[in-house]
């Protein structure tokens, strides 16, 4: 195991600045998610960790050493790529005992060390066959179990699951978690699926245009996202957002275009009359109520048996999306009133994206 810590890490290509002062404190045994759109910088980043990528400014920690100038085959770290990367003419033995024949480690114990990682990964009756022979999902695993053998101090993985079906995704999430929790490495993944994030992370980085936008513990994000960005990003489906100014009568109504108002929390946040602000509320702390302060016609509707999502639009043009347990019997081109949970909602400052709540 390793602590990571990047001190203000930086990297340009030419004029062009692509991570941009990052800094970061994974802890010894933490699994921590990089998540962002495409073209962040999370596998960039990943690259400059394991040393496939140089370093334009700042330090790279692991353990107590500065790694910047140390290459990638001597920083004691393991990566599983998207691609996989496995060797074709080779069986799944060869792969996996590769790796630890070119640090001339005795045969005996690349033997056991190929037959102990096999059986923890179900791959061991496997052992004779080539990739071409394996489905992804055996071919991810022979990937994990390269990794694996050699014993790192730290696990790099680079969108490992995004060649994978649906399915097959859910599988190999908890089995990257449940070899985790057996090997207590310190783990670093790159993904663009928050969904992964949430359910893998003991801590999540978002990134956005190679800066930090937010690090912390999954459900701190979800709970308290420090800006408009991380609120749109965490969550499925996405968090509704509705832009107004506050009355300037009263600083628990948020007035919408179109003349609509809509109730703002008593306290917890910072508003001030007049101000423009944007407030976010999840789907699943929408409501239907007869009495609603919006009215939101009904563009499509999905039943899914024990759960619905409703799609419209408010009266000025605003999507809205609404999750509701059960079967909600609403029409295409029906008006619904609707309402936020107002203990539930997020206010935002609209020109800066930073959130208004006080603590």
């Amino acid at each position: 195991m390793a602590r990571v810590e990047l001190k203000q890490v930086r990297k340009s290509f030419g004029s062009a600045e692509v991570i941009k002062g990052i800094d970061l404190d994974i802890a010894h045994g933490e699994f921590c998610v990089f998540v962002g759109p495409s073209g962040c910088g999370k596998s960039t980043l990943l690259r400059m960790i394991s040393g496939l990528e140089p370093i334009s400014g700042g330090d790279i920690v692991i353990g107590d050493e500065v790694v910047n100038d140390i290459p990638a085959a001597d920083r004691g770290l393991a990566m599983v790529f998207q691609s996989y990367a496995l060797y074709p003419h080779m069986t799944v033995r060869q792969n996996l005992s590769f790796g630890l024949e070119n640090i001339n480690t005795p045969r005996a114990e690349i033997d056991a060390k190929v037959e102990e990682v096999a059986k923890m990964l179900q791959i061991d009756m496997l052992l004779a066959r080539r990739p071409k022979d394996l489905s992804g999902g055996q071919r991810q695993r022979v990937a994990i179990g390269r990794a694996v053998v050699r014993e790192p101090r730290v696990f790099l993985f680079d969108e490992p699951l995004s060649n994978l079906d649906a399915e097959l995704r859910v599988d190999m999430r908890s089995e990257i978690t449940a070899l985790h929790r057996r090997l207590e490495n310190t783990m670093i993944y790159v993904t663009h699926d928050q969904v992964e994030a949430m359910t893998m992370a003991d801590k999540i980085a978002v990134l956005r245009l190679g800066a930090l936008e937010q690090f912390g513990r999954p459900l701190d994000l979800y709970n308290r996202p420090r800006n408009l960005f991380v609120a749109g990003f965490i969550g499925s489906p996405k968090m509704n957002f509705l832009a107004g100014r506050v009355s300037t009568q009263d600083a628990r109504l948020l007035e919408l275009e179109g003349g609509e108002t809509v109730p703002l929390p008593a306290d917890g946040f910072a508003q001030r009359p007049g101000e423009a602000v944007t407030l976010g509320v999840r789907p699943n702390h929408m409501t239907m109520a007869e009495d609603g302060p919006a009215g939101m016609t009904v563009r499509s509707v999905e039943q899914l048996g024990g759960e619905s999502y409703i799609y419209g639009t408010l009266a000025n043009g605003t999507a809205l999306t609404l999750h509701l347990p059960g079967q909600i019997g609403a029409t295409i081109g029906e008006t619904l009133r609707v309402a936020p949970k107002t203990e539930e909602v997020h206010l935002f400052d609209t020109d800066t994206g930073l959130s208004l709540r006080r603590d």
